[in-house]
This record gives structure tokens, sequence and C-alpha cells, in this order.
């Protein structure tokens, strides 16, 4: 069933400001990675809407939450906080109750998949050495992508995670054979213009014509955890949009399954035989005959915003595939806000904020004069 749960009226006047507006403090672009994989980068505040150059801008951790506790019972796991990154390997303390026992034993008692400890077991790469043990979480890889170079904008980064700001305009990964220009390929020219020796990862994707933080995982363990997490729904993807319209409610959730359009290869609609499809909404800003609101997912089906806001009678602007007009902006007026995860190896809620675009800055700046506002 389609259905759209409301919460409480909107103030066809009312205003607030998308963001909370606090300044960035950003790091040298020609910094190292963070040494110490147990211990992340040292944050800043983000940026939220703050137009700013490109550059690196670390994420802010919050509250604590380490993995590999064990339950009543269970046998102590090994501290993942004792790690120290030493070139390929992950250097881990082992206490006194496992200071004689052989590698496999060892690896039960270590916070990490399984799948990917029996791999590091069965090619070498999990090393006892006196009073610790050392995993091999960092291999030199070859990269699948051949650099581009661009301007890359990074949000975040440490030993296990990438954050990047994508533009309009481009895709996360090729879409055909041969294709170049994507994310993949900057982020290619990246790592190698840093010295790092990593496979691409992408976690999540964006349209091409979206812009935000993409996420990536460094690493094969940040690999498992960041899909996991992706599966249990435990990554949060906040976006800001402005649609058509002038919303009857402040806030909603909007709930219609989404399908492929048997017309249209490329377009999705809504179906009662598509996959479930949630939407959490909360206006922002109204102006005559447009709306700022602040959208939520609790599912991640393809262009699930644009049809799921179009549904509705409220397509973005800009939105031409799914009924938007392109008086303001000749692109769909999406724009990923905030991206919340947990470090895959530390466990710390973490978040990065991308700064609004230029053209969606200038897109409320035209509202705000039409409608007379200052």
């Amino acid at each position: 069933m389609n259905r759209v749960k409301n919460a409480g009226r909107s103030n066809r006047n009312g205003r607030s400001d998308p963001s909370d507006r606090r300044s960035s403090k950003r790091r040298d672009a020609s910094a190292k990675p963070a040494r110490a994989a147990g211990k992340p980068d040292k944050p800043g505040k983000s940026g939220g809407f703050r137009q700013s150059a490109p550059g690196r801008q670390p994420g802010k951790p919050q509250a604590s939450a380490p993995r590999g506790q064990t339950g009543p019972g269970a046998a102590p796991a090994v501290s993942l906080k004792s790690g120290r990154r030493k070139g390929e390997w992950m250097e881990l303390k082992l206490p006194d109750f496992l200071a004689g026992a052989p590698v496999n034993v060892i690896l039960k008692h270590i916070p990490i998949p399984a799948k990917l400890s029996g791999k590091l077991y069965s090619v070498g790469g999990a090393v006892k050495q006196g009073g610790s043990i050392r995993l091999k979480l960092f291999p030199n890889e070859k990269p699948e992508f051949p650099p581009d170079w661009v301007d890359l904008n990074v949000l975040y980064e440490d030993d296990f995670t990438l954050v990047v700001n994508k533009p309009a305009g481009v895709e996360v990964h090729p879409s055909a054979q041969g294709q170049r220009g994507t994310l993949a390929h900057a982020v290619a020219a990246y790592y190698e213009a840093t010295g790092q020796n990593c496979r691409v990862r992408h976690i999540h994707r964006l349209d091409k014509e979206t812009t935000g933080p993409v996420l990536y995982a460094k690493n094969e363990l940040a690999h498992y955890e960041f899909d996991k997490a992706m599966r249990e729904k435990q990554i949060e993807r906040i976006y800001i949009a402005v649609a058509e319209g002038a919303f009857e409610e402040r806030k909603g959730t909007i709930e219609a399954p989404i399908g492929q359009d048997r017309h249209h290869s490329t377009r999705r609609r809504v179906s009662e035989t598509g996959e479930r499809a949630v939407t959490r909404f909360e206006v922002v800003e109204t102006f005559a005959d447009h709306t700022l609101v602040r959208l939520r997912l609790e599912t991640g089906r393809t262009h699930q915003i644009r049809v799921h806001l179009s549904h509705i009678n409220h397509p973005l602007a800009g939105d031409g595939m799914y009924g938007g007009t392109r008086r303001y902006i000749h692109r769909q007026a999406l724009h990923g806000e905030k991206l919340v995860w947990r470090h895959p190896w530390t466990g710390e809620r973490m978040e990065a904020k991308a700064p609004m675009p230029d053209d969606m800055v200038q897109l409320l700046r035209d509202l705000r004069e039409a409608d007379g506002k200052r």
C-alpha cells in the first residue's frame, strides 16, 4: 500500500536555516592519512552549508561504541584499541591468557569478520611476534581504474575510510566499458598521488546529477564492515532538496514500493510489485511555489527520493525525468547533506558534511528574491 504518514502542520511563512553553520576546520591537502588505525584523524567541526574551496575536511567522531565486546562467560577479546599500523600490517598486543596460544586460536579472540580472519590465516597474513599479533590488513593492491587527475574534495580520511564530495555531472563508477572521467577514476588518481596502494571500493552510489558525500573502504576489513552496515541500515544518508509546490505537512513519511518503469529502461516508478521504499521528510523553508526539505532514507532504492517526491506531486526542481521544471536550475535540486557511519575498526560514530553546491545556493537565493524575502 502506498501511503504518506504526516506529523505537524507547516508554517507557510516559516523559515529555518538548513544548517547549523558551524565553521569548518580544514586539513592541509598534502597531509598524509592517519598513521594509527585505532585513532582516526583528529576531528574538526563540519562545514554544513558554508561554501568553501575543495580540500580535506575531517569528519566528526561522536560517542564511542567499541566493537568486539563479548558476552557473559565468553573469553575476553583482543582489544582493537591496542592496534598500531606498521606498513601493511596492524599490530595488536595480546592479553596474558593468549601469550602462549597458536595463531588460529588467537584469531578467534579478535573481533573481525570470521571470513576475513580465516583468509588471513590461510595466506600467512596473521603472524605472532612475541606478545603481539600482526594482521596484514593493508596489503599493496592494484587499482582497477586508470587515474584521471581532477581536483578531488576529500571530506574525511583515515587508514580505513575515505569520504569524497561528489560534484554534479559525474558518475560514481563507469556504466559502460571503457568509460572514463568517473569518480572512481578520480579516487584512483588520488590514491596514486598520495602513495596509497588501495583498490577503489565505493560503498554506495549517488545519481550522476546528485551531489554529496560518497563513502569508500580502503581495505578489505572496512569493506566487510561497511557492506554489513549497509545491509543492516546502519549507514545514514541525509539529503537536502528543493521540491516544487508547498507541503501541507511539516513532517511526514512517504512509504511506497518502487519498481522498474517497463516503458523506460532508466526510469523508476511507484509499483505495487516493487521493492519496499521509505523516505522521511521535514520542511526546512517554504517559498511561494517551492519547498526546501530535508530527507532521510530508510531504504536505498534507485531514484528513491526523486520518485517519492514526484509521487506526492512535489517533484524536485530541475528534475525533468520526474516532472520537475528547469526554470531555476538545470538538474535535480538534490544534495547529500550529511553521511553518518560507524568506524570499521574502532566502532566510533562518525559523520561528514558536504557544503551545498553553488547552483543550489543560487537557487535558494533566487527563490527568496522572488518571494521578496531578505
